[in-house]
């Protein structure tokens, strides 16, 4: 979901979500490219964490200072709800979550190259996914080059354990780990989809009503989070 869709599904009024989405992708993004904080639009970070450092930064910028307080603080609240969109989903900034990995003084450097191998969906944790599954969770699809290892409970929200637990996981096209990953998508218990109404479009996805997984026991407690706490059921 867009910045400009999240915002109208919000209730906010159609001119303040052309102020927010024209600021966060006009003239903020110019000044923090200018000013050498990035090098690309500030729309182009879904990483909350991320988002924040950059955001102190622009904050720190004369052109940013003078045009906010003319603005009435216009700039500083866009800044606000965007950081609130990003914050909805949980964190999955892959370099972020790598950086922590390394910086973990607690863990050998062997689980240390395990986890990050799991982190970036390879290693362990990808063959124990293509074991239990076969093939894509939902759809069946066999080509595992084609297919990607998705956590069930987030890694941001897991801990060493349950990253590497091979019942925290399903084997997804790009389409629907995506969707699932975003929360645009879950499984109730019985297996069934559960397709958030912040999902555009999902036919033109391939993502139909009549999906399911064939959910294991151990897949509950995972599965349960994820409808919980990552879902965007509104």
């Amino acid at each position: 979901m867009t910045f400009e869709d999240w915002m109208r599904h919000r209730g906010l009024s159609e001119s303040s979500i052309k102020k927010y989405e024209g600021a966060i992708s006009g003239a903020m993004s110019e000044w923090a490219i200018d000013g050498g904080i990035m090098d690309g639009p500030l729309t182009s970070i879904l990483s909350h964490s991320r988002f924040e450092a950059i955001a102190i930064r622009l904050r720190e910028l004369p052109i940013y200072q003078e045009r906010n307080e003319r603005g009435h603080n216009m700039y500083n609240s866009a800044l606000n709800k965007y950081a609130e969109y990003l914050l909805e989903g949980f964190d999955s900034d892959i370099e972020t979550d790598v950086e922590e990995i390394l910086s973990e003084d607690n863990i050998t450097d062997t689980e240390k190259a395990t986890l990050l191998k799991t982190r970036i969906g390879q290693g362990s944790f990808r063959q124990k996914l293509i074991s239990i599954w076969g093939g894509c969770a939902v759809t069946g699809y066999k080509d595992a080059t084609m297919l990607v290892a998705s956590h069930i409970k987030p890694w941001r929200a897991s801990s060493n354990a349950e990253r590497l637990d091979g019942y925290n996981g399903l084997l997804l096209l790009p389409t629907l780990d995506k969707a699932f990953d975003a929360g645009l998508i879950s499984f109730d218990e019985t297996g069934k989809i559960m397709i958030s109404p912040f999902l555009q479009s999902p036919d033109e996805l391939g993502i139909t009503d009549s999906m399911a997984v064939k959910l294991k026991s151990e897949h509950q407690v995972y599965m349960e989070f994820h409808r919980d706490s990552v879902y965007r059921n509104t």
